[in-house]
């Protein structure tokens, strides 16, 4: 049944309709960059849904300029006067029952998940138990619950595609085996990719951040706002301090394990300062396929709308007059730890991804607050997940519990 929410008729089989677009997280750095693609669309994509956790007065100023349907605010507690005005041509939802029923409504065809931390898995899940196809910028549904997720895409057919760079570009690379590997149809990591046999090994590129050539001993007196100093991207303060110790390159070891079903032996890590080659495929054949681009997110965002269909997009092109010089390093693990702690949830699974997630996410705000610092977010996390009993096939609410334990043991081991 049609939601009475939704002014417009559902997509039917024509395909010249546009794809309607739910943007969760709309008002963060992800959901900027998907707004201008759906601006740039010339009516291919309209923004059905947004959502912003606190952001009312940014949520009020985006709904003026891209008149969405509907509109979900996550913190039932956050300022509602700036809605206020909106509440007359707009339906306004609060909460996480609000944040369900505006990614459950039929009409929507593609839900963009830009939601920040372990946060984000709420809307991943229920898009794709709805069957809808998920973009996922949210690496952290994956890190904690990547079998969960997979499992029930097969169930209701929905669609995970990628849109982190560095999977994007492994994805883009991959496309050139069609059809030993899945179209871009179908889940990236649904199993239907018997191409993965092709795949010798994937190298995720990473900037190093604004610390790859400090020492150890340098690192203990970095500040926040040298840590905040991303050197390439622009990005919110979390995922900025996550490059910065590289735990957001362990994450996406995992995301890459779940997207690609490949074991975490086959997955490498290069430093690579200048991010402009977003990651590598190398094959069994020795060849290897590199996708390259700016460093702006605009492209694998529309990509992932799109479903690897190729047209004009708002992101800067190369500048080809330029001379460049591009390198690419191993990391020293040494001074970067949380990349060998990826490869650690990779391959054991089960609840160290939802352990390691929640443990980062209540350091980093830590570091952020001055009151631990910097060397020793990635400690704690591994500490954390020493300690914490882990669990083979933990069921959702399962997850939700241990990440709640981990939140709050983490916090204890702060405040000792």
């Amino acid at each position: 049944m049609q939601s009475q929410y939704f002014r417009k008729e559902v997509k039917t089989s024509d395909e010249t309709a546009p794809r309607r677009v739910a943007v969760l997280g709309a008002t963060g750095s992800i959901g900027g960059s998907a707004l201008d693609v759906i601006a740039a669309s010339g009516g291919r994509l309209t923004a059905a849904v947004l959502t912003a956790h606190r952001q009312t007065a940014k949520l009020a100023e985006l709904t003026r300029r891209f008149h969405p349907e509907i509109l979900v605010v996550t913190d039932p507690a956050a300022d509602r006067a700036p809605l206020a005005e909106l509440e007359r041509t707009t339906r306004i939802l609060y909460g996480p029952d609000g944040l369900d029923e505006a990614v459950s409504a039929p009409e929507i065809d593609v839900v963009l998940a830009a939601i920040v931390g372990g946060a984000g898995l709420r809307g991943s899940w229920r898009a794709l138990e709805t069957g809808k196809t998920l973009a996922l910028a949210n690496k952290e549904s994956l890190v904690l619950a990547g079998s969960l997720l997979f499992d029930l895409a097969r169930k209701t057919g929905g669609r995970i595609l990628p849109v982190d760079s560095e999977h994007s570009a492994i994805w883009q690379a991959l496309a050139s085996c069609r059809p030993a590997v899945s179209p871009y149809g179908a889940s990236v990591g649904s199993g239907e990719s018997a191409g993965k046999d092709l795949v010798r090994r994937l190298i995720l590129t990473a900037s190093g951040g604004p610390f790859r050539n400090k020492s150890l001993d340098e690192l203990e007196r970095v500040t926040v706002a040298e840590a905040l100093a991303h050197p390439t991207w622009k990005m919110g303060k979390k995922i900025t301090i996550d490059s910065a110790t590289m735990m957001n390159k362990a994450f996406e070891i995992i995301e890459a394990r779940w997207l690609f079903d490949l074991p975490p032996e086959k997955i490498d890590v290069m430093i690579h300062p200048q991010s402009i080659i977003h990651s590598m495929v190398e094959f069994i054949d020795g060849a290897v396929l590199a996708q390259m681009g700016t460093p702006d997110m605009r492209l694998p965002i529309q990509l992932a709308l799109f479903g690897m269909e190729r047209r004009r997009c708002p992101s800067p092109s190369l500048d080809w007059s330029l001379a460049r010089s591009l390198e690419l390093f191993p990391p020293d693990e040494e001074r970067f730890p949380a990349i060998s702690l990826g490869r650690r949830v990779a391959r054991d699974g089960g609840s160290a991804g939802a352990v390691v997630n929640a443990a980062n996410e209540v350091a980093v705000a830590a570091f952020l607050a001055g009151k631990i610092p910097f060397h020793k977010i990635t400690g704690i996390c591994q500490s954390i997940l020493d300690h914490h009993q882990f669990e083979q096939e933990p069921s959702l609410e399962r997850l939700f519990e241990l990440d709640r334990q981990a939140r709050t043991e983490t916090e204890t081991w702060i405040s000792d």
